[in-house]
């Protein structure tokens, strides 16, 4: 089976042998499952993403989702159906979810192994369920059991389906501004009136009735993020014996025509225009913030895997196309009239932005895939002391993976169209849509800037004793010690460099807390976020090189030169744990030494951007 999306024995690697998830086992809630249930999963996942998922792609970009101005209905590209019933009928809709709500009960990081292959072949579609399923968990945590009953357990298998309401014209990042309102009736539920946009998969044809969590102020409430609560509102009423009921007042007035994701019907809603909207109350009053922030982390974390898998794809595309165009003589023959081309791969500026490319895909992988792991440790430890470990390396890592493998997204699917030079512009080839795709994952779910302050203010300068930042460093500081007679000398020196200038950066950032220069800090914050993304990333291919250099020189040996080729040729071990150690070795010593000029940059604490007033921004359009 030809796979053009995602790297499968990489996958493999990252979960059995760095993360060695066969061990999570001697958990309770994994003791029914084995390595063959594992990789069968994951084979599957790769077989139904590769064979039904994938080719939805290409048409849900040229046969978009389509409303109605008539119906205000809308339909989806005519091949998601099919794919998202494939999906269903998979399980893959409950991988993960506890088995007494009907869930699989799989381990995270196996399951986000199987969904890098589902949203690498296309995360428009993928988007259906996931907003589902996060609809879902707020009910299963936060609803009755009436609640559950009546619309959880049809979100769960997929009957039914679910969304995040959020965002208003006027309330995008700042939330507290909304203007939906619920006033209180007499049988306990609730009048909703409001317009939300940037709904995804607000309204569509496949799911026969919607429930939307929706973010509203109670009458008389304060303003603020302090006075919201979160009601849910199904597009239809719901019968007590669970059938479909009256329409529910809940239109759509429109969907948005976005540079990308042309298959998600990212939709506008309207509440109440005609007064007849009943939303339920979900949790208590005026916790609405708090509830859907489970979702809201839990998406910031699904949308980092989001951007590695759309890059990953775009990556993989690169590979096949460098492999087979074959464009100029190698360059110790570039003075030879009569060389022979070569296919691309082999110039060296090529194989520069292949391995640029293969070396931030492999880290955020394992990084990715090692934030999921966390939850695995939560549900299944018996230790309070590791669980609360684990919740401090998730609060950290969530951020540090939302904004930097989305913005690396987006560098890495226009590297990978550079590659392609002048076809990779062209729609003849699918590059063009992974560039379009990819610029979003950096703004939804907070913009990566607020990912940056989030980062720097609740997730560091704010966490009591800063233990989640001690959290991290401690993991760091145990793979240094493994790596030792391991890792060549000149990567691991330039790793505990980095360590010790990341150290000083955080007492720098502390400084600058005490004496109350807040503006400075926030200045700063995307620079540091960046900042950190490169240490993160450096810390998993020092770890990963402590497994793949051994394995190498297990096969490899001392061949060089035309033996070392051949080998390398003949077996694909060989050629993968040698592309591991390359990859490693690049990032370590090219991008690595990227981060003392960041620092640099950052200590040097330039105070421009604070300066600024909005008159020194000029341009024609500006008043």
């Amino acid at each position: 089976m030809l796979n053009p999306i995602v790297d499968t024995r990489d996958v493999k690697f990252v979960l059995f042998e760095l993360l060695e998830a066969d061990k999570l086992t001697k958990f309770e809630c994994y003791q029914d499952f084995d390595h063959d249930t594992f990789e069968a999963t994951i084979d599957l996942a790769e077989q139904i993403s590769v064979d039904v998922i994938y080719p939805t792609a290409e048409d849900g970009d040229k046969n978009p989702a389509k409303w109605d101005p008539q119906s205000k209905a809308v339909t989806l590209p005519p091949s998601f159906k099919g794919a998202l019933d494939a999906y269903f009928e998979a399980g893959f809709g409950s991988i993960y979810d506890n088995p007494h709500i009907g869930g699989m009960g799989m381990p995270f990081a196996v399951a986000m192994g199987s969904m890098e292959f589902i949203t690498a072949a296309n995360y428009s579609l993928f988007m259906y369920p996931g907003l589902s399923h996060g609809a879902m968990e707020l009910v299963e945590e936060y609803g009755t059991p009436e609640q559950w009953k009546l619309y959880g357990e049809k979100i769960l298998t997929g009957e039914w389906g679910g969304t995040m309401c959020l965002t208003e014209p006027d309330a995008g990042s700042d939330v507290g501004a909304l203007k939906t309102k619920a006033v209180k009736q007499a049988d306990g539920t609730y009048k909703i009136t409001g317009q939300k946009i940037f709904i995804s998969g607000g309204e569509n044809d496949y799911y026969p009735n919607m429930i939307h969590p929706v973010l509203a102020r109670i009458e008389g409430d304060p303003k603020g993020t302090k006075g919201i609560s979160i009601f849910i509102v199904p597009k239809y009423l719901v019968n007590p014996d669970g059938s479909i009921g009256a329409f529910n007042d809940v239109t759509c007035p429109g969907i948005e025509h976005k540079m990308g994701i042309h298959g998600q019907a990212t939709s506008q809603l309207a509440f109440g225009d005609n007064g007849n909207c009943v939303g339920y109350l979900l949790g208590e009053e005026r916790q609405g913030m708090k509830i859907m922030f489970k979702m809201m982390n839990l998406a910031r974390m699904g949308t980092a895997l989001m951007g590695q898998a759309n890059a990953s794809a775009a990556y993989m595309h690169a590979i096949t196309y460098t492999k087979n165009r074959v464009q100029g003589a190698d360059v110790t023959q570039m003075l030879n009239p009569d060389a022979q081309g070569v296919t691309i791969v082999n110039h060296p500026d090529v194989k520069r932005m292949l391995l640029w490319m293969k070396s931030h895909l492999e880290g955020q992988r394992a990084l990715i895939y090692f934030m999921y792991n966390q939850f695995d440790i939560i549900r299944g430890s018996a230790s309070d002391d590791d669980k609360k470990e684990a919740n401090a390396l998730v609060e950290i890592l969530t951020p540090i993976c939302k904004a930097g493998c989305t913005d690396k997204g987006v560098e890495i699917t226009s590297t990978a169209m550079q590659c392609y030079g002048g076809y990779g512009y062209c729609r003849d080839y699918p590059i063009v849509r992974y560039m379009s795709d990819a610029k979003i994952l950096a703004i939804w779910e907070g913009t990566n800037g607020i990912q940056a302050m989030d980062l720097m203010m609740r997730k560091i300068l704010m966490n009591k004793e800063q233990k989640n930042y001690a959290a991290l460093r401690k993991r760091m500081d145990a793979t240094v010690a493994k790596a030792k007679g391991i890792v060549d000398d000149k990567y691991l020196g330039l790793f505990n460099d980095a360590l010790k200038e990341l150290d000083e950066l955080i007492e720098f950032f502390k400084g600058l807390m005490a004496t109350g220069k807040f503006l400075n800090i926030f200045a700063h914050a995307t620079p540091f976020l960046d900042a950190m993304y490169q240490v993160c990333i450096a810390w998993m291919h020092v770890w990963m090189l402590t497994i793949a250099q051994p394995k190498m020189q297990a096969i490899v040996g001392d061949a060089k030169g035309a033996d070392r080729d051949k080998i390398l040729t003949d077996n694909d071990e060989a050629a993968f744990y040698a592309g591991k150690v390359l990859s490693s070795q690049f990032y370590l010593g090219t991008e690595l030494p990227k981060f003392g000029g960041r620092v640099k940059a950052i200590t040097f604490n330039e105070a421009a951007a604070i300066k600024a007033t909005p008159s020194v921004f000029t341009g024609a359009l500006a008043e």
